[in-house]
């Protein structure tokens, strides 16, 4: 009884809205304020279950009442729906995107094993998109360009469409909860905190991204998407040429955060990934190299014959993992145009939706196919598995 009544408690906390009142952000939205900054890798801590060995969030309380390092009693607690949702998009032979179909026209595969389409959405639905900014010194130059590419990207989705704004280099800060006021974009691209981010020559490049997942999305349904520009050099995983760099390690470095825990948080969501390299794109790394390998890891020996940095690789890795695109910023030209072609690839989603006949017991990677149901000349991208977390 008495975990019932803490639980409750917490909830009440957690969610006053749903107790008529509302929460600081809310009200700051409401008034036409930004809200003010927030951290998001502050009082949390990551613990791996040694069975399952997938991290669990933690709360570490802040403050004189608990001691560092300390771990409060509360685990934050994920509840999931068993609905799967699933976005592709369709491509006719000069790569516009093919626009009008219908639930009928696809047909949706787990592991092999036809799937109901149970929910059917063509863009209609608002969009979640939250834009990650690396704000360490090699691309805060891009500031200006960041703010013209904002407004590009809010001219193109729907008004209807929801935006955050989070930036990164040693911390992670959440400087626009999701909003469709677009004044407040703009205004999160000049807040005083994004300098305050950019006083830092690290850039956790997945930490900021698998908080963003974590804190921001869950709970939300339809089209997700993160816009991700960095420069992919990342300082906080230690990730090399082997493959095994990305996996969890045993021992001391057992609860560190992994680019195979990144991958799993976002495709336990749903959340796809539009990286935006800041660097050269490598010769040796054109779509149609990318397209593929689409059903194999890149960070390979080969590649690295080929001269491709692992960073941009890694970049590249955790788009086929999530679904979404990269591209590179200095082949397209300005970071506004960029913004558009996403914004294009956005509003122009067809959402599926399915209760997996084999239920969502069985934790782990699930295999995803979709296909047209009548032969078209057109080409199909979606994500390529989901994952099930232990417990769930």
């Amino acid at each position: 009884m008495l975990f019932l009544a803490a639980v409750a408690a917490l909830l009440f906390l957690a969610a006053p809205a749903a107790f008529g009142q509302q929460s600081a952000p809310q009200k700051a939205q409401k008034k036409g304020r930004l809200p003010r900054s927030r951290r998001l890798d502050r009082g949390v801590t990551l613990q791996r279950d040694p069975a399952t060995g997938e991290l669990r969030e933690v709360s570490v309380p802040l403050g004189s009442a608990g001691a560092p390092g300390a771990v409060s009693a509360t685990e934050t607690i994920r509840t999931r729906v068993s609905l799967v949702e699933v976005t592709c998009n369709v491509f006719a032979s000069d790569g516009t995107p093919l626009r009008g179909l219908a639930r009928e026209d696809f047909r949706l595969f787990e592991d092999g094993i036809p799937q109901a389409i149970a929910h059917f959405d063509a863009s209609s639905e608002p969009a979640s998109i939250a834009l990650v900014l690396d704000a360490s010194p090699s691309v805060f130059r891009e500031l200006s360009a960041m703010k013209a590419a904002a407004r590009t990207l809010a001219r193109e989705i729907s008004p209807r469409d929801e935006v955050a704004v989070v930036a990164f280099a040693g911390e992670t800060r959440l400087l626009l909860p999701f909003s469709r006021d677009r004044a407040l974009l703009e205004r999160a691209l000049a807040s005083p905190a994004l300098a305050q981010v950019a006083n830092s020559r690290v850039s956790n490049i997945y930490q900021a991204v698998y908080l963003t997942a974590r804190q921001l999305f869950r709970g939300r349904t339809g089209r997700k998407a993160i816009v991700l520009l960095t420069d992919g050099q990342d300082s906080g995983l230690g990730l090399g040429w082997d493959p095994a760099s990305a996996l969890p390690q045993p021992g001391e470095r057992a609860n560190q955060l992994t680019f195979e825990d990144v991958a799993r948080e976002l495709a336990a969501d749903g959340v796809e990934v539009y990286a935006i390299s800041t660097q050269t794109r490598p010769r040796a790394l054109p779509d149609a190299w990318l397209a593929a390998r689409r059903s194999e890891m890149l960070v390979t020996p080969a590649a690295r014959d080929l001269g491709i940095p692992h960073y941009t690789l890694y970049l590249a890795e955790l788009v086929r993992r999530a679904g979404g695109q990269i591209y590179f910023l200095r082949e397209i030209g300005t970071l506004s145009e960029v913004y558009r072609r996403i914004a294009a690839s956005l509003t122009a989603k067809y959402t599926l939706g399915y209760y997996p006949s084999t239920g969502l017991a069985r934790p782990g990677w699930r295999a995803l196919r979709v296909e047209l149901a009548a032969p078209r000349d057109a080409r199909l991208t979606h994500r390529l598995a989901y994952y099930v977390p232990a417990g769930q």
